[in-house]
């Protein structure tokens, strides 16, 4: 991954992390999802949610404003 990228969320479901991605994408923030979890065990392992430097602070005021829990 390219530098300048943070993490701005972590879930072990998927599909909460994909409505994080979506909805910081849909307020034009770039938005990496890194899945790490085991692939025949999903109960093991995390999804993070990467963002670049930047958008941090719009990032976390639009996360704090949909009540996405940090």
């Amino acid at each position: 991954m390219e530098k300048n990228w943070v993490k701005i969320f972590t879930s072990t479901n998927f599909y909460q992390s994909e409505i994080v991605k979506q909805m910081l994408t849909g307020n034009h923030i770039d938005t990496v999802l890194l899945n790490k979890q085991d692939s025949s065990h999903r109960t093991f392992g995390e999804i993070e949610v990467y963002i670049h430097q930047e958008d941090f602070s719009k990032a976390i005021e639009i996360m704090i404003l949909n009540q996405i829990n940090i």
